[in-house]
C-alpha cells in the first residue's frame, strides 16, 4: 500500500468547516470528506462551497465535489417535439412546493432497486431545508395523482437538482421543463445536475470543470434575487411553460 495515498478529510461534528473542493480525491472522483452531520447549517455551507452529500444507507455521510459538473443554463434546455406536444395538450397539472416530502419519498422509492441514497436521514434533513425556504420541489399530477416530480436546493441564482421520479412516461421531463422555464424567466444562472447521465444529455445538460462551476457559484451564491419568486411560482409555472411556444 502507498503510505502517501491521499485520503478524504474526516469532519468534526463540532464545526461545519469543509476542506477546499480542489482537495477532493480523483479516485473515487470528487470524494472530499467523510462524516459530520446533515444539519441545516452544514448543508447550506456545503452547497455554498459546491459540495453535496451522497451516500448509501449503510455508509457514513460522504461529501463530494466532482472534477466535472453537469450543468444546464436554463435557456439551453432542449425541448423535444414530443414534450412540446405534451405540454400543449395540458394532460398533466404542474405545481411547485405542494408536497416536498412526498416527492422525496417517491424519488427514494423509484431508485430503491439501485440501492437508494435518499435515506430517511436525508429526507428529514432536506425537508428541514424546504421548511426554511432553501429547497424546493416541482410536482406533476394526473387525475389528482402525483405521477412525477423533482426536488433540489437553491443557492443564490443556481438550483442544484437532487433527484427526479416518474410513474408515468414523460412526467419527470415535464417537471424538468417547468423548472427550466421558471428559472429562465427569473434569469437564474444554472441548473446544477451534479453528475451527468444519458437522460440528462437529452435535456441539454453538459459537463463543465469544477473550477468553472465554482467560479459561477462564487458570483451567484450571495445573490438572493430568486427568493422573491419561489412563493409566486405556482402562479407563474403555467405561463412559463407556455413561453416555449
Amino acid at each position: 500500500m502507498n503510505s502517501q495515498a491521499k485520503l478524504p478529510a474526516f469532519l468534526n461534528a463540532d464545526t461545519i468547516h469543509f476542506p477546499e473542493p480542489a482537495d477532493a480525491l480523483s479516485d473515487p472522483d470528487g470524494l472530499l470528506a467523510i462524516g459530520g452531520d446533515l444539519s441545516k447549517a452544514r448543508l447550506i455551507h456545503a452547497y455554498h462551497k459546491g459540495i453535496f452529500p451522497w451516500f448509501a444507507e449503510e455508509e457514513p455521510i460522504l461529501w463530494w465535489s466532482p472534477s466535472l459538473r453537469a450543468v444546464l443554463p436554463p435557456q439551453d434546455f432542449h425541448l423535444s417535439r414530443s414534450l412540446k406536444k405534451l405540454i400543449k395538450k395540458q394532460v398533466f397539472q404542474v405545481t411547485v412546493d405542494h408536497c416536498f416530502n412526498k416527492v422525496m419519498r417517491c424519488c427514494a422509492k423509484a431508485h430503491a432497486h439501485q440501492g437508494t441514497w435518499i435515506t430517511e436521514e436525508m429526507i428529514q434533513a432536506y425537508t428541514t431545508l424546504y421548511d426554511a425556504g432553501h429547497a424546493h420541489s416541482i410536482e406533476v399530477w394526473q387525475h389528482g395523482r402525483l405521477v412525477g416530480g423533482l426536488y433540489g436546493v437553491n443557492t443564490g441564482t443556481i438550483f442544484s437538482g437532487e433527484s427526479m421520479f416518474q410513474t408515468t412516461s414523460n412526467a419527470s421531463k415535464l417537471a424538468f421543463a417547468a423548472l427550466a422555464a421558471l428559472l429562465r424567466r427569473w434569469e437564474a444562472t444554472l441548473i446544477d445536475c451534479q453528475l451527468l447521465n444519458s437522460h440528462l444529455v437529452t435535456l441539454g445538460v453538459s459537463n463543465i470543470s469544477r473550477d468553472s462551476y465554482l467560479q459561477l457559484l462564487e458570483h451567484s451564491r450571495n445573490n438572493n434575487q430568486l427568493d422573491q419568486y419561489w412563493p409566486q411560482a405556482n402562479e407563474m409555472v403555467i405561463e412559463s411553460l407556455a413561453s416555449y411556444f
